[in-house]
């Protein structure tokens, strides 16, 4: 090997991003709120940009002549050409704060009456907007009042309230919430305030393990108390594995007695706390529409209303026309790219998104026609092979996008799906499998469950050849038992 510390050139290729391509890339991952926002911030911060206010009595036609009539051949001219070499690339997030475009009068960026809706759009947000709930630590203290406690079994009582997880359980030692060099005064206060807390509602609150909460929420005098305390404080390990006739052995319980006991149990909460949880379902906004003509074709049309339609400002327009200096004309230059790469991007979004969601549903008519079962193998390379486009730029468009069907609202991943081949040579998706998996198991004797083993066997019957490990997977995904905990015991 030839070392040198000598200089020599070479050619080499290589591929690098122009900030167009990688604004477009951007704007095609976002879904549709995602994408207003960022118009929102572009209409912020380019005053170059601004919306188009369309004229309800014409024609949307006119609309698009009217608007694209008004650009003056000057400003055309600055508008750089996609395919020249742009050697600086304008960079398009360049900070607004430059030395010179403060000397800019940049008045109207909104009207008196656009301002006034954002003021009543922003009121109602607020008057509707849904106040906090109440956790689990202020309705437990909330009720701490009711005791006519001393300071410190408070203080102790509200700190190990603070320290309660989710579902209402202590899930930590309590040493580690005391001053053990305090000595054992603190410890039995401890054991004193938790007491207390666990005599709160919701019954089983405090509990540091599943026994001690359902055990919390026994009373004496209920149906089968008895017998619900015992399995519960020595057996719920066999209950868990379904080993009833070994509780049948240890306790001398029937199997109907204990399936009885089963059933009560089941009124128990082993989650106490997890009625206060502030669980948040996002709200989703679906991109794309399906929509079915007499013949029951699908079109796929999209959610463009929601996009605010975007021009050049007029008020810079007057400017050229005025005539600007060579610095003026140069930041106007950038702020027109910029403008112009936006509006762009989004139709070329609007154009990419149109056409791969029009080949998924194409290949998964039969999906939408008949249901899950179904639904064919797609990868997202045969959606790039008939759009035209790389694989990548498929999987940034159906990225957080959703499709409403007939069949209801999901997300364009759904329609990718791995699969296996028949018996007769075809391709199966893997949601047939577990459908016909679920199918399978739903129809068993429960009192002679079919193993893994059994079901390979059972789902080949089917037509459908897939390993053991498989349906081992499947099943576990789709949290089914085993076939020893499916047992029905009489």
């Amino acid at each position: 090997m030839r070392l040198s510390f000598g200089q020599e050139m070479r050619q080499v290729q290589k591929q690098i991003l122009a900030p167009r391509m990688i604004q477009s890339m951007e704007i095609l991952q976002l879904p549709i709120q995602a994408l207003e926002e960022r118009i929102e911030q572009e209409l912020q911060e380019n005053p170059i940009l601004e919306m188009r206010e369309e004229d309800p009595d014409l024609p949307e036609e006119d609309n698009e002549r009217e608007n694209s009539d008004a650009k003056t051949s000057e400003e055309k001219e600055l508008v750089v050409d996609e395919t020249k070499n742009n050697a600086d690339d304008f960079e398009r997030l360049e900070n607004l704060g430059d030395d010179w475009s403060q000397d800019y009068d940049e008045r109207p960026r909104m009207s008196a009456n656009r301002m006034s809706e954002e003021d009543d759009r922003r009121h109602d947000a607020i008057a509707n907007m849904e106040s906090k709930p109440q956790t689990l630590s202020d309705y437990l203290i909330e009720q701490l009042g009711w005791y006519e406690l001393d300071e410190p079994t408070r203080q102790m009582a509200e700190r190990i309230i603070y320290n309660l997880d989710k579902n209402g359980y202590l899930s930590g030692r309590l040493e580690d919430l005391i001053d053990l060099s305090a000595g054992s005064g603190e410890i039995a206060l401890a054991q004193k305030a938790l007491a207390i807390i666990q005599k709160l509602d919701p019954p089983g609150v405090g509990a540091r393990n599943l026994k001690e909460c359902l055990l919390g929420q026994l009373l004496p005098g209920v149906h089968l108390y008895e017998q619900m305390r015992v399995i519960i404080a020595n057996h719920l390990e066999d209950l868990e594995h379904n080993r009833l006739p070994a509780i049948q052995k240890k306790t001398g319980y029937s199997i109907d007695l204990i399936h009885e006991v089963m059933h009560e149990l089941r009124k128990l909460n082993p989650k106490p706390g997890a009625a206060f949880s502030d669980v948040h379902a996002p709200t989703v906004t679906p991109d794309v529409f399906l929509d079915v003509d007499e013949h029951g074709k699908y079109t796929v049309r999209l959610e463009d209303g929601r996009v605010p339609s975007l021009h050049i400002s007029g008020y810079y327009r007057k400017m050229l026309e005025r005539g600007v200096t060579d610095q003026e004309k140069e930041w106007i230059k950038r702020k027109l790219n910029a403008a112009q790469w936006l509006i762009e991007s989004i139709e070329q979004r609007r154009s990419t998104l149109t056409r791969v969601s029009q080949a998924i549903v194409d290949h998964q008519t039969a999906f939408l026609m008949k249901g899950p079962e179904a639904l064919e193998p797609l990868k997202m390379q045969q959606i790039a092979d008939r759009v035209g486009v790389h694989v990548t730029t498929v999987s940034r468009a159906v990225d957080d996008k959703w499709i409403q069907t007939p069949r209801g609202i999901f997300p364009l991943k759904r329609f990718f799906a791995g699969g296996t081949t028949s018996a007769s040579g075809e391709e199966v998706a893997w949601d047939t499998v577990r459908l016909k998996l679920q199918e399978v198991i739903d129809k068993e004797d429960k009192q002679h469950p079919l193993s893994d083993d059994d079901l390979v066997t059972e789902l080949g019957k089917h037509g459908l050849t897939v390993a053991r490990r498989t349906v081992t997977k499947y099943r576990k995904i789709m949290k089914i038992a085993s076939s020893r905990e499916r047992r029905v015991w009489e």
